[in-house]
C-alpha cells in the first residue's frame, strides 16, 4: 500500500461516499482503493480526536443499534428516514462482524462522519475491538476482499480508528446512549468525558469494559457475573441508581438481538435497541430510535424488515 497523503477533502469525501452508495460486492475493491480506505480512516481519526469519549448531541437525531455488516440494511435505514446531513444519526457500535459487507459499512460511518463530524455519530461496540473483530468475521473479510498479502495492515488500520471511537453519547442532557451498558462505578457525565482513549482493547475489567459489554438483567439486585464471560449483568436497581447518580431519564443500548427491534426494561427507563433484521437468520426485525425535542423529549420507534436480497446485506 502506498503511504497515506494527508486528510481528505470534503469534496474527496463526497465522491467516495457516491461511490459507496452505488458499489455491489463484487465491485468495492475496484471502487474503492486501499488508498481510498487508509485516507478516510486518518480523516476519520483527526476528527475523533477533536471530540471527548462522551459527545453531546442536541435532538432531533436518529439513533440505530447494531448493523453487523448487513450493509443492504444500513442502505435502507438512510433511504427511508433521510441520508445526512439531512437527517442526525447516533450510530451505538457493533457495524463490523457477522455480516457479509462489514467493509462497506466501516467506510460509509467513517466518511460521514469525517464530512459532517457535528451531526454524525458513531460510538463503540464491542466488536469494534480488534480482539473480537479478528474472531467474528471482519479480518477475515478484509482478507477476502482485498487480498492476504495487505490484510494485516488494513486491519491495523481500522482497528487504531476503532479506538478513537467514543463510549458514550448523550441526547439533551437527559438521554444516555452507549452499546452495552451502565456500571455501579459510573458517578458522572465528567468522568464519562474522560474516559481514556485511543484503546485498541479496553483492560479488563474496566468502566470502559462494562459499557461495551454489559447486559441487564430481569429479577436480580446489583451486579453479577455475565455468562458472556466477561463484564457483568446488572439489575433493575443499579439502573435506578445510575439514573438518579447522573440525573438521566433513559438509557439507549444495543448489543443483543430483541425480536422486535426495541424492549423496554426497567420501568421502561432502558431501552435495547437493534437495527439488524434478520441477524444471522433470525426472524428479528430492525428498530430505530428517532429523539425528538418536545417539552418530554418524544421518541419514534421505527421498524425494518430485511432487504430482499439477503445475501447482498
Amino acid at each position: 500500500m502506498e503511504p497515506t497523503r494527508g486528510p481528505l477533502s470534503t469534496g474527496q469525501l463526497d465522491v467516495i461516499i457516491a461511490k459507496l452508495l452505488r458499489t455491489t460486492v463484487q465491485d468495492f475493491t475496484q471502487d474503492v482503493s486501499q488508498e481510498d480506505v487508509q485516507r478516510v480512516c486518518a480523516t476519520t481519526v483527526d476528527v475523533l480526536k477533536s471530540q471527548p469519549s462522551l459527545v453531546e448531541i442536541a435532538p432531533p437525531v436518529v439513533v440505530c443499534g447494531d448493523i453487523h455488516g448487513q450493509f443492504a440494511d444500513l442502505l435502507k435505514i438512510f433511504a427511508t428516514i433521510g441520508f445526512p446531513p439531512n437527517k442526525k444519526y447516533l450510530f451505538l457500535g457493533d457495524f463490523v462482524d457477522r455480516g457479509p459487507r462489514s467493509l462497506e459499512t466501516a467506510v460509509l460511518l467513517f466518511c460521514f462522519k469525517a464530512r459532517y463530524p457535528e451531526s454524525f455519530f458513531v460510538l463503540r461496540g464491542n466488536h469494534e475491538c480488534s480482539n473480537i473483530n479478528r474472531l467474528y468475521g471482519f479480518y477475515e473479510e478484509i482478507a477476502r476482499r482485498f487480498g492476504q498479502a495487505d490484510s494485516e495492515r488494513i486491519w491495523i488500520l481500522f482497528n487504531q480508528t476503532f479506538a478513537w471511537l467514543p463510549y458514550v453519547g448523550l441526547v439533551a442532557n437527559r438521554i444516555l446512549c452507549m452499546h452495552g451498558g451502565i456500571s455501579p462505578e459510573m458517578n458522572s457525565l465528567r468522568q464519562l468525558r474522560e474516559l481514556h482513549r485511543p484503546s485498541l482493547d479496553p483492560p479488563n475489567p474496566s468502566l470502559e469494559l462494562n459499557i461495551l459489554w454489559a447486559d441487564p438483567a430481569q429479577g436480580i439486585q446489583g451486579i453479577r457475573p455475565n455468562p458472556r464471560g466477561i463484564s457483568i449483568l446488572f439489575g433493575e436497581d443499579v439502573l435506578t441508581s445510575v439514573c438518579k447518580q447522573l440525573k438521566i431519564d433513559l438509557v439507549v443500548r444495543a448489543h443483543q438481538c430483541v425480536q422486535y427491534g426495541a424492549e423496554f426494561f426497567g420501568n421502561r427507563k432502558l431501552v435495547t435497541l437493534f437495527s439488524a433484521p434478520r441477524y444471522e437468520m433470525q426472524d428479528n426485525v430492525g428498530a430505530t430510535l428517532t429523539i425528538e425535542m418536545s417539552p418530554n423529549l418524544r421518541c419514534i420507534f421505527r421498524f425494518f424488515a430485511p432487504t430482499a436480497n439477503n445475501d447482498d446485506r
